[in-house]
C-alpha cells in the first residue's frame, strides 16, 4: 500500500474476520468442518429414499436440518473465501479453500438427495404439501426448485457432479484470481487496480501509457486466460447440454426467477439506444477539445470537477448523509459497517481488484471489500456495495433460505445506494461547471451499469455461441468477439485502439457467474424508475422500498415488484428509465 493511501485511509480499515472465526487454524472451525460431514452423513442415512413418504410437519423438519446445515457451510465458505481474496498470494489461505470446497462436495453429494426427490414428487402431492401452513417458510424455496426438475439429472450423475466440484468450475477460478493477483503491470510493477485507476486520470499521456500497460500485462498471461475462458466456456456447454438448457443464458434466467422474455425485451431496449452513449461521446470529445476521442480516453475527467483525494472518513460522511437524507435507518445499517470493522478497505499486494459485498448467514453480518484510493468513484464504489450490504442485512430477518434474493433485486438495492449518493453530493455543487463534470461522471457510472453491461452480455453470447458451433476459440477469436460486440455501443463516437482488443481476459465475472452482467442494467434502469416513484411519493415510498429490501428471496421479482406497479415486460418500462438517462444528457449539453 503507498503512502497516499495510507493517508487517505487514516489507518488500515480492516474487516474483522472474528465474527467468523478466530483464525484459520481455530478449533471452532474444523469442529464446523467435522458437523457438516456429520450432519450430512445422517440426514442422507435418515430421509435418502424417503421423501416422497413424508407429511408435511416431516418435510418441514427435514428442510430446516438442511438449511442448517447449508448455513454452516456458508459461514465456513465466507471465512476462507475473505480470508484468502485479501493474500491470494498465501499458499496456506489457497488450501483453507480448497478444504472447504471439498467439505462442500462431500455435503452436496450427501444431501443431493433431497432435491431430486423433491422434484421428482408427483404434482397433485406436491401441491397438497406446499398448500400447508406448516410449509409458509419454505413454500417460495420449494416451488422454485421444482422448476430445476425438468433439467435434473440421474442421482448417480448429480452425485458425481457434486464430488467433482472441487477440481471443475471453482478450481479454474482460483487459478484465475492467483493470476490476476500476481500480475503485474508497467516497468515499475503496479496491481491491476492501480493501473486501471490511472485511465481516469487528468493527463492524456498518463490515460495512454495505462492502457499499453494494461493491454501488455494481459497479454503476458494471454495462454493462460484464454485457456481458463475456454475451459469454463466448454464446462458450461457440456452441463447445459446434459441438463436441457435451450440456450448459454436460460439457466441464469431460471436462477433470476426471470421468464427469457424478460431479459430479452431488456436486452433488445438498452441496444435500441446506444445513441445516447454515442451523442455523449461525441459531446465528451468537443468538451476535452480533441480530434478524436480513443478508448483509454473514455473516463476522462470533463474540466471543472476537483480532483482533490476523498479522505476515508470524508468517503464515510458523505455516504452516510446521503442515505440518512432518504432514511436514517438505512444510514443507521450503513454506520454499522465503518464501527464495527465489516469492510476491508486499502489496496494491498496480493488482494484481488474491484469490490464486492458477501453475505454470510444471518446470524453474523456481511462483508464489504472495497480498494479505496481517495476519489468520487471509489466513493460511489463504496455507496454501490454498502447498498449490497445494507440489503443483506435487513434481508437476514428471513433466514437463511429466504434471504438469498435474485441478482437483479440485489443490484437494485446497490445501484439505488449509489443514487441517493450522488444526489447528495451533486447538491453540495454550487458552481455550475463543476455540476457538469460531477454529472458527467455520474453518467459514464451509468453507461458502464447499462449500456457496457448489456454489450458485455452481447460478448458473452457470442462466445458462448461460438465456442458450442466452432469449438475452442483462440486468443484472436475471443478479441474479435469482444470488438464486434463492444463497437456497436460506441458507434463513430470512440475509436477502440488495437490495445482493447485483449481487455475481455480480465473480467471475473464471464467466469465466476456466467449471464450475470445483465442484472446490472436491470437494476440501474429500475432504480431510475423507482427513483421517480419516490420523488413522487415521498416519504410513503420509503417504507416500500425498504419492504422490498426486507423481503429478501420470498418471492419471485415479478411479485415483489407489484406495489409498485412494475411491468418488467413491457419496453415502455425500460424506456422509461432509459428517457431519465436522456435527459442528464440533455441536461450537460
Amino acid at each position: 500500500m503507498n503512502n497516499d493511501t495510507i493517508e487517505l485511509l487514516a489507518g488500515e480499515i480492516i474487516w474483522n474476520l472474528q465474527d467468523l472465526y478466530s483464525g484459520p487454524e481455530a478449533e471452532e472451525l474444523t469442529a464446523d468442518i467435522n458437523k457438516s460431514d456429520e450432519l450430512a452423513t445422517s440426514l442422507s442415512a435418515e430421509f435418502k429414499g424417503k421423501v416422497a413418504e413424508l407429511d408435511d410437519d416431516s418435510l418441514y423438519k427435514l428442510v430446516q436440518q438442511l438449511e442448517g446445515l447449508e448455513k454452516g457451510l456458508a459461514k465456513l465458505e465466507t471465512y476462507v473465501f475473505l480470508n484468502f481474496t485479501t493474500q491470494t498470494h498465501d499458499a496456506a489461505a489457497s488450501a483453507l479453500v480448497q478444504k472447504v470446497e471439498e467439505l462442500g462436495a462431500r455435503v452436496g453429494a450427501q444431501t443431493v438427495f433431497f432435491q431430486l426427490e423433491w422434484n421428482l414428487l408427483d404434482d397433485k402431492r406436491a401441491a397438497e404439501l406446499l398448500q400447508s401452513e406448516r410449509l409458509n417458510k419454505y413454500r417460495h424455496y420449494l416451488t422454485e426448485m421444482r422448476k430445476f426438475a425438468v433439467h435434473q439429472l440421474s442421482p448417480l450423475e448429480e452425485q458425481l457432479l457434486q464430488e467433482i466440484a472441487p477440481v471443475g468450475r471453482s478450481a479454474w477460478l482460483m487459478l484465475f484470481e492467483k493470476v490476476m493477483g500476481a500480475a503485474k503491470f508497467g516497468p515499475d510493477g503496479r496491481s491491476e487496480e492501480e493501473v486501471l485507476s490511472e485511465l481516469y486520470a487528468d493527463d492524456r499521456e498518463v490515460r495512454k501509457q495505462a492502457a499499453e500497460d494494461l493491454t501488455d500485462g494481459l497479454e503476458k498471461h494471454k495462454h493462460i486466460l484464454t485457456h481458463i475462458f475456454n475451459t469454463l466456456a466448454a464446462d458450461k456447454m457440456i452441463i447445459d447440454g446434459k441438463r436441457g438448457y435451450l440456450s448459454w443464458i436460460s439457466k441464469m434466467n431460471l436462477e433470476n426467477e426471470l421468464a427469457d422474455e424478460t431479459v430479452d425485451t431488456l436486452v433488445d431496449t438498452v441496444i435500441e439506444r446506444y445513441d445516447i452513449v454515442h451523442s455523449y461521446y461525441r459531446l465528451k470529445k468537443n468538451v476535452l477539445g480533441l480530434e478524436e476521442l480513443c478508448d483509454y480516453d473514455r473516463y476522462a475527467p470533463v474540466p471543472g470537477l476537483s480532483n482533490t483525494s476523498i479522505s476515508w472518513e470524508e468517503c464515510r460522511s458523505i455516504v452516510l448523509d446521503g442515505f440518512a437524507e432518504f432514511s436514517p435507518r438505512m444510514a443507521e445499517i450503513g454506520e454499522l459497517f465503518f464501527s464495527k470493522n465489516w469492510i476491508h478497505a486499502p489496496v494491498l499486494e496480493g488482494k484481488r481488484g474491484g469490490a464486492f459485498a458477501h453475505p454470510c448467514v444471518p446470524e453474523v453480518h456481511p462483508y464489504v471489500m472495497v480498494n479505496y484510493t481517495g476519489n468520487l468513484r471509489d466513493v460511489s464504489t463504496v455507496a454501490h456495495e454498502l447498498g449490497h450490504g445494507i440489503h443483506q442485512h435487513l434481508a437476514a430477518e428471513q433466514g437463511f433460505y429466504n434471504s438469498n434474493t435474485t441478482l437483479v433485486l440485489a443490484e437494485t438495492a446497490s445501484v439505488f445506494a449509489e443514487l441517493l449518493v450522488f444526489k447528495a453530493q451533486r447538491e453540495l455543487i454550487k458552481d455550475p461547471a463543476g455540476r457538469r463534470a460531477f454529472t458527467c461522471q455520474k453518467l459514464e457510472s451509468i453507461f458502464a451499469t447499462v449500456f457496457r453491461q448489456v454489450s458485455m452480455n452481447r460478448f458473452e453470447h457470442a462466445m458462448h455461441t461460438t465456442r458450442r458451433s466452432s469449438g475452442e476459440l483462440s486468443a484472436d477469436t475471443l478479441s474479435t468477439l469482444w470488438v464486434e460486440t463492444q463497437r456497436p455501443m460506441f458507434g463513430n463516437s470512440v475509436t477502440l485502439t488495437d490495445n482493447y482488443g485483449v481487455w475481455w481476459s480480465y473480467i471475473p465475472h464471464f467466469l465466476g457467474t456466467p449471464g450475470y452482467v445483465y442484472s446490472y442494467a436491470f437494476g440501474e434502469l429500475l432504480v431510475l424508475a423507482l427513483y421517480a416513484r419516490y420523488l413522487e411519493e415521498g416519504e410513503g415510498f420509503v417504507e416500500k422500498y425498504l419492504n422490498l429490501l426486507s423481503a429478501g428471496g420470498v418471492d419471485t421479482p415479478y411479485n415483489l415488484l407489484r406495489s409498485f406497479d412494475i411491468n418488467l415486460d413491457d419496453p415502455n418500462f425500460w424506456h422509461g428509465g432509459l428517457s431519465v438517462i436522456e435527459q442528464m444528457l440533455k441536461e450537460v449539453e
